[in-house]
């Protein structure tokens, strides 16, 4: 599995605020006293004002044809297999992947820097004494796509709906923005409270899309709706077919296609997503050539089937591309606010059972590393014992926290690669023994005679496999367990409302981890509906140890906070850990090119691969 791309497009995955805040000072994202063309959180910027392009592009790729695909974005769950809306924004439906691209942010981020921004629709921004307060000066050619001016009132107006109606992860996010408002056409000064965080300035300025007011004044907002809304963006909304097909249409006369930070961007005139009901129909449509590029999540798709007629006489090619960027977190993740799973010692029983080295081996090809961190493939990662300085970051809790965390790192343990590992089985036993659910009648029991059930929820059938001989190790624990398929709109009102015992779940952080860290693990977070902590994770020391992370002054300090941190949420068993692998597994029809230079912290197909119309000539295709 992969990592979901750090961008605007993954707004929702990004989401992050909290009353916790106010636990510690705020701290001032870097906005020169002077106006600067660029913002990060720790003040370096690799660009200078004067550049005229990203180094991970091809600033002269030619513009044309399209590139179609499946909408799986690496996680069983994140196959977006339908949508229902057309409007991303707000808690109501199901959006399809890449709205974001029909809207304009007044930054965007350097793919081949850790956090900067740099200036789209706004050509500049100031940090005005204090830190409270942010001015940006936006460019007079922004346009929306029917030529009417984007104006700073657009930006106001959008920030503050955003605030008042958008999905309630978006809403927690900007608690902390107290005032969007345009100062003139072209001067846009935003009112943080002062205790913001240092990167929710950046999270505002390269996150959010700006809004037509004028087209919201007859339109209300917080519906679903399927009518495509006026937009800003390199990419407008072409024909689609509600859960079936989408298109997008690169849009020729773009307002902002000359500026450096979309010079040699949005090559495609066409992004076409097809849905399939599987993802064995997803393989089959792109086998065919009816849909042309394709990255594999299934290591047995990846391992026995890429070997079709297509691939061995070369139409169609086979890459891994390194993966830079922190894989991040997945596994089953465990519904801590049910009762029956309230005792961490449950949740440690049920990690034990599953058998990774087995699952690995017999189901993967081996192609697979143990995930063990909430923050792997990543500097943040905690490893063996604690250091004095991750000690003293947790010593105030010792009382509250589980003793593991003073201890090594906790990790999942290695099986002898059986299947049915019976010294792990007698340990996970031993562990619900413990907890009080003893065995009765074969059955695990409480005091007051309830079994011990648990459901796996998803929505696509590739995780059966798997599921099936954890859950067998389950039963020979005594634990009634089953795996249960529901269609893809469901799954996600399901989770949204926290409905499920376990389910798979995939998330990755920035490399500059910042707020986004609160939808995950925040107890705020854990109440409100649609958010990532899908464990229902309530504690106070993971609270403040998440706002120590973002306030932190330097790298260094931040790295060593994100430890401890790590640290904290192994030792609540609030997942069973699955497995990762540092790469992307590609395919794609030989009519596509890209930039010589990759983007280290990006996919960037989308953004920055091109046609070969010559290629794809030769092999008609239609690319």
């Amino acid at each position: 599995m992969k990592h979901l791309p750090l961008s605007r497009r993954h707004m929702l995955a990004l989401m992050g605020a909290s009353a916790t805040a106010a636990l510690l000072p705020p701290r001032r994202a870097f906005a020169a006293s002077a106006p600067s063309h660029g913002m990060s959180v720790f003040g370096t910027l690799k660009y200078t004002k004067d550049f005229t392009h990203f180094d991970y592009v091809n600033a002269d790729a030619p513009k044309g044809g399209t590139i179609s695909q499946t909408p799986s974005t690496g996680a069983y769950n994140a196959s977006l297999l339908t949508f229902d809306t057309l409007n991303g924004y707000v808690l109501k439906g199901n959006a399809p992947p890449r709205l974001d691209y029909i809207f304009d942010t007044l930054m965007v981020r350097a793919f081949d820097e850790p956090d900067a921004v740099y200036g789209l629709v706004a050509e500049s921004a100031e940090g005005l004494e204090g830190g409270n307060d942010y001015i940006f000066r936006l460019r007079k050619e922004a346009r929306f796509h029917d030529g009417s001016p984007l104006t700073a009132k657009d930006a106001a107006f959008s920030f503050m709906l955003l605030k008042e109606k958008g999905h309630p992860l978006i809403a927690l996010n900007l608690r902390e923005m107290k005032k969007a408002e345009a100062l003139d056409t072209q001067t846009l000064k935003i009112t943080f409270s002062g205790l913001q965080t240092r990167d929710l300035p950046l999270f505002v300025a390269s996150n959010l899309p700006i809004f037509s007011a004028t087209y919201y004044a007859k339109k209300k907002f917080e519906d679903s709706t399927l009518e495509p809304p006026l937009a800003s963006g390199p990419y407008k909304i072409g024909t689609f077919k509600a859960g079936n097909h989408i298109n997008y249409v690169r849009v020729s006369d773009y307002w902002a296609r000359d500026l450096n930070v979309n010079r040699g961007c949005w090559n495609f005139d066409t992004l076409r997503f097809d849905f399939y009901r599987d993802r064995t129909a997803g393989f089959e449509s792109f086998s065919s050539g009816q849909t042309l590029f394709r990255e594999e999540f299934t290591s047995k798709t990846w391992a026995t089937q890429y070997d079709f007629p297509a691939v061995k006489d070369g139409r169609v090619r086979l890459e891994v591309l390194p993966d830079h960027t922190p894989s991040g977190a997945q596994g089953w993740f465990i519904n801590a606010r049910r009762e029956k799973f309230a005792d961490p010692r449950v949740r440690e029983a049920l990690a034990i059972a599953f058998d990774f080295e087995w699952t690995n081996k017999n189901l993967f090809y081996g192609l697979y590393r143990r995930t063990t961190s909430f923050f792997e493939n990543s500097p943040m990662r905690a490893e063996g014992m604690p250091t004095e300085a991750e000690i003293a970051l947790l010593e105030p809790y010792r009382d509250k926290i589980p003793a593991a965390a003073f201890g090594p790192a906790v990790a999942p343990p290695k099986s002898d690669s059986s299947g049915q590992d019976r010294k792990l089985l007698r340990q996970a036993g031993a562990l619900l023994d413990v907890a009080g659910w003893t065995v009765k009648e074969g059955l695990r029991r409480n005091a007051k005679g309830e079994a011990l059930t648990i459901e796996f929820l998803g929505d696509e059938p590739a995780q059966q496999r798997i599921e099936s001989p954890y859950i067998k190790n389950l039963r020979l624990l005594g634990i009634e367990a089953k795996s249960r398929l529901v269609d893809s709109a469901q799954y996600q009102d399901r989770l949204k409302s926290y409905d499920f015992d376990l389910t798979v779940q995939r998330y990755s952080l920035n490399l500059t981890p910042g707020i986004e860290m609160r939808s995950f693990w925040n107890s705020e977070y854990g109440k409100s509906p649609g958010s990532r902590n899908l464990c229902g994770i309530a504690s106070p020391a993971i609270d403040t140890l998440i706002e120590k992370v973002i306030a932190a002054e330097t790298r260094d300090s931040q790295l060593v906070t994100a430890r401890a941190l790590d640290r904290l949420l192994r030792a609540g068993h609030y997942w069973i850990p699955q497995w990762n692998k540092g790469s992307h597994t590609l395919a794609y029809w030989d009519i596509y090119e890209k930039p010589k230079t990759l983007a280290l912290y990006d996919r960037g197909v989308e953004m920055t691969w091109w046609v070969d119309e010559a290629k794809a000539a030769k092999l008609k295709l239609k690319g």
